[in-house]
């Protein structure tokens, strides 16, 4: 930890024991990772730590399921790391939902573009797919 915040934390109370608190869930989180197989790394976090009552946050409800199988092992495990506890809790982790999609700009034809897409248009046999199109841009297109 950097000299300013251990000087910070040395002047306020509250602060040091929040920065206790996050260092205890750090070792806590290691003590988690020792215990668990390779694949659960990036998927499982420990959440908080209250009145010996851990709580570990899952990526997703099939690691949960799986976390609450293993809790007797990790309760022991985690006995033998220093930290008695009395129950381990587990809860899943909520994805983001993805971000809506952005609108697509508005896209606008001059008067004089959208006579010469007609007249164009008018051209082409009355059965070819490129004339329909061109028809259809032409009348749903906004003018300048």
């Amino acid at each position: 930890m950097s000299t300013l915040l251990h000087r910070f934390s040395n002047q306020d109370s509250s602060l040091s024991r929040l920065l206790e608190h996050a260092a205890r869930l750090n070792r806590l989180q290691r003590v988690l990772m020792s215990a668990l197989p390779a694949q659960y790394a990036n998927v499982c976090r420990v959440a908080n730590l209250n009145d010996e009552v851990l709580t570990l946050i899952a990526g997703n409800g099939a690691v949960a399921v799986r976390l609450k199988q293993i809790v007797p092992f990790l309760i022991e495990h985690f006995l033998r790391a220093g930290t008695p506890l009395r129950q381990i809790q587990v809860k899943v982790s909520l994805a983001e939902p993805p971000p809506l999609p952005k609108k697509p700009p508005a896209r606008t034809i001059s008067e004089a573009a959208r006579d010469h897409i007609k007249t164009f248009a008018a051209t082409l046999p009355p059965d070819t797919p490129l004339r329909a199109s061109l028809e259809t841009l032409a009348k749903r297109a906004r003018s300048r």
